[in-house]
């Protein structure tokens, strides 16, 4: 009865980790050679999710990814993000190295370094790689994937815990009087102490915890959303809200939708149709990610550069850096060439002057996704990003803010690079 108990409990664990990390771990798929691959064997189940508005939040992101952080918090929580995924990762693997070191050697139990203070550090780091990556890859699947982790390893801890003290009694007891489950004791006998007054019952606890565990990991989830989807600088225009990708692009949105406004009066953008609401997405011409909104060229899919390991790299240590830098940069700064001449000389709009500063430009592409709400009547700002909406690329419109001068529309595929797989919309 022991050994199917026992398999039972390994196979939920690692099928646990298994889960959140093929999640978790999609957006590195995702800008590699197998994007297709991946997605030939996944699509199916994501094009679930997002059919249904029952499902649909499960695709959906609780913080900024394609749009830079507009607020300092916002900021600080990416900035966090790529900590916690470093920290984690460096810090699980050298707690795994200990212990796999002492069981060649024979060291007995492991209680030097981290495991001194924290009886299960290991399963510590691994939460805290874990929420880093969820913050770089926010999608609420990723959470829902990360909350089942924590609640299977908790109950793991506990199993091994009762193993332990079968096999080494005594002085385990006494390493588990001086060391904390998961925290340092001094920090964790408090809490305990206090969630043990509220809730005596040991069994209710063992109830309650998971529960507890999935809410404030869902929980916060749904609060960071709310504070992105408010924070961000929404423009609206007849049935179009502009949403800027770069901060400071916000004193330009109103330029330009006046300029889209006036073209499509005249027929320029056919796209456009007035008993329709929009949002457009306003970013520089070359903008790396706009692959993630329509799929408007190939320059712009990250899966076909095949520098997977860079750009992770540069997504993790540079997180906002990357965002402002276009494909041609990107390629530049590998092959050791000026990244601001091959910015130049790559420009989707066909301007290569000398006299002209990209980071200066003040052109824009604006990409149009047509949102549709169920016939809910005329709607706006943050409303466009509900749950139950479906977003569908529409076009895409170039234009010198200054003068609102039109330089290019084309519409384009009902899709974006990824074809119908769920992407961002923050």
């Amino acid at each position: 009865m022991e050994k199917p108990r026992s398999l039972a409990k390994k196979i939920a664990a690692y099928g646990g980790i298994m889960v959140f990390i093929i999640m978790a771990l999609e957006v590195m798929i995702m800008i590699s050679p197998f994007a297709f691959f991946f997605y030939s064997v996944f699509s199916p189940f994501f094009n679930f999710l997002g059919q249904h508005a029952a499902t649909r939040w499960a695709t959906m992101f609780f913080l900024p990814h394609m749009i830079l952080p507009p607020t300092t918090f916002l900021k600080v929580v990416r900035i966090a993000g790529s900590i916690f995924f470093v920290v984690g990762f460096l810090g699980f693997s050298l707690c795994a190295l200990q212990v796999y070191l002492g069981k060649i050697f024979k060291w007995g139990i492991a209680s030097k370094g981290l495991y001194k203070k924290i009886r299960h550090p290991q399963y510590l780091l691994l939460g805290v790689w874990g929420v880093g990556m969820a913050i770089l890859w926010p999608r609420f699947i990723v959470l829902a994937s990360l909350s089942l982790m924590f609640v299977l390893y908790y109950f793991l801890a506990r199993d091994e815990e009762r193993r332990m003290l079968n096999h080494y009694g005594d002085s385990y007891r006494e390493y588990m009087h001086s060391s904390g489950m998961f925290l340092p004791r001094i920090i964790e006998r408090p809490l305990a102490t206090l969630f043990q007054r509220l809730i005596p019952s040991p069994t209710l606890q063992h109830a309650v915890i998971p529960i507890l565990m999935v809410i404030l990991v869902m929980g916060s989830g749904l609060l960071l959303r709310a504070i992105t989807l408010k924070s961000l600088p929404f423009t609206t225009e007849h049935n179009l809200t502009m949403v800027p990708i770069l901060p400071e692009d916000r004193a330009l949105s109103g330029a330009a939708s006046s300029g889209i406004f006036k073209a499509s009066q005249t027929g320029e953008v056919p796209f456009l149709k007035s008993d329709k609401d929009y949002l457009g997405y306003l970013m520089p011409p070359d903008y790396v990610m706009q692959g993630m909104i329509a799929d408007t060229g190939g320059h712009f899919h990250l899966f076909k550069q095949h520098h997977t390991v860079a750009l992770i790299t540069d997504w993790v240590l540079h997180p906002f850096a990357h965002l402002r830098s276009s494909p041609m940069a990107h390629m530049a700064a590998r092959h050791g060439l000026d990244p601001a001449l091959a910015r130049r000389h790559h420009c989707p709009l066909k301007i290569d002057r000398a006299d002209m500063s990209c980071d200066a430009c003040t052109y824009r592409r604006v990409i149009l996704v047509e949102i549709d709400h169920g016939g809910a009547g005329p709607s706006s700002g943050t409303s466009l990003l509900a749950g139950g909406n479906v977003r569908t690329p529409v076009g895409f419109i170039d234009l010198e803010t200054r003068t609102g001068e039109i330089v290019q529309v084309k519409a384009v595929a009902r899709g974006t690079a990824w074809k119908d797989v769920p992407t961002p919309d923050i």
